[in-house]
């Protein structure tokens, strides 16, 4: 039996079937015998999950069915909590309570954090927990003046990756750079 590693959590059997059968295979294969996904944040991710503004989380129910739900605020509305956990104040919204519902039935969750800036992507997969009662943490996670915070949202990191930056929309095309920002050099573009 192959030994179990991060990416895993998205290179199921019939993923690396089609990786096979389509070429790219092999690389992933060597990705995943060397540095392969990282399941702890570090000091560049961290940094570069503070500076963002805007993140979009993925849930799906107990029947699959899938969701996506962007999640915004001033840089730092998203943050590391340790080396393996994230949370963030869940703001009041539309009230439809899609992404709460979801992760009542499944806690599964999927984070795909965006800089077209400076071309940087990061898909985060993890677990995610609804905390309605602890005060301490909605008061560790909340911008102050922003927003009337309802709960906490608390995702356990169960691996992480930069994504490749090709196709991303280039944004220095339309305003000047921002100062290069954290995050790893390598990515998954193989």
């Amino acid at each position: 039996m192959p030994t179990k590693v991060a990416s895993d959590i998205a290179f199921t059997d019939t993923v690396k079937a089609l990786q096979a059968h389509h070429g790219s295979r092999k690389a992933y294969a060597r990705m995943e015998a060397g540095e392969g996904w990282e399941t702890t944040l570090t000091a560049d991710v961290a940094a570069f999950i503070g500076a963002q503004t805007s993140v979009f989380l993925a849930t799906a129910n107990a029947a699959g069915q899938p969701y996506i739900q962007h999640r915004g605020g001033p840089p730092g509305f998203l943050r590391v909590l340790d080396a393996h956990t994230l949370g963030f104040a869940d703001l009041r919204g539309n009230r439809q309570y899609i992404s709460i519902g979801n992760l009542a039935e499944n806690a599964k969750v999927h984070l795909f954090l965006i800089d077209y800036a400076h071309q940087r992507r990061v898909k985060i997969w993890g677990t995610a927990t609804v905390v309605d009662d602890d005060p301490a943490l909605l008061a560790r996670l909340v911008v102050d003046g922003y927003g009337t915070p309802e709960r906490a949202i608390v995702i356990r990191v169960a691996a992480w990756d930069p994504n490749c930056p090709q196709h991303s929309l280039d944004a220095r095309r339309s305003r000047p750079a921002l100062a290069a920002g954290a995050g790893r050099s390598r990515t998954s573009c193989t």
